[in-house]
């Protein structure tokens, strides 16, 4: 197998595991979708997608990191969350990794709800509601911020795909 080649089919699978990665939250999704871009564009010899094409789909994978954070940040803020309850809502995130698929989605929520009632330091009926709002608004963030790198990546595909073709 030539050299180029191997480069090319890395490229692919660095782009392929990268949209995956804008889901599940361990892996470094569209940084990990722009390097296989480089990767393929570099083996190429910048021929079929140019600097300039590489610059603009480096804009938008910093964008896609703003937004990461923007929507999280906002929905959580949007129900007044705590700082243990985004803390919670990283972890559990992370914990809900090890449930496959539906722990990914339920993460977040469950790591938002218990941090915020470690915060209000009960769980009566008033905290419990307030500890669920705040779980609920944090996970809706996390899941907006999802759908637009998912919408940022199929951007940025069609962008380099249409480099590369034309």
């Amino acid at each position: 197998m030539e050299l180029q080649t191997l480069y090319y089919v890395l490229a692919v699978v660095m782009m392929v595991v990268g949209i995956a990665g804008t889901v599940l939250p361990a892996l470094p999704g569209l940084p990990l979708v722009f390097a296989g871009m480089l990767l393929a564009a570099w083996a190429g010899g910048f021929d079929q997608v140019s600097g300039w094409t590489m610059a603009v789909l480096a804009v938008l994978t910093l964008l896609s990191l703003g937004i990461d954070f923007m929507a999280t940040a906002l929905g959580a803020k949007r129900v007044g969350a705590s700082k243990p309850a985004l803390v919670g809502a990283v972890l559990g995130t992370f914990a809900g990794l090890l449930f496959g698929i539906v722990g990914v989605f339920i993460g977040p929520f469950v790591g938002a709800l218990l941090g915020e009632l470690v915060w209000l330091r009960g769980v009566g009926g008033r905290e419990l509601g307030l500890a669920t709002k705040v779980g609920l608004g944090t996970w809706l963030g996390i899941v907006v911020g999802t759908v637009l790198k998912l919408g940022v990546a199929f951007v940025m595909v069609g962008l380099f795909a249409i480099a590369w073709l034309v």
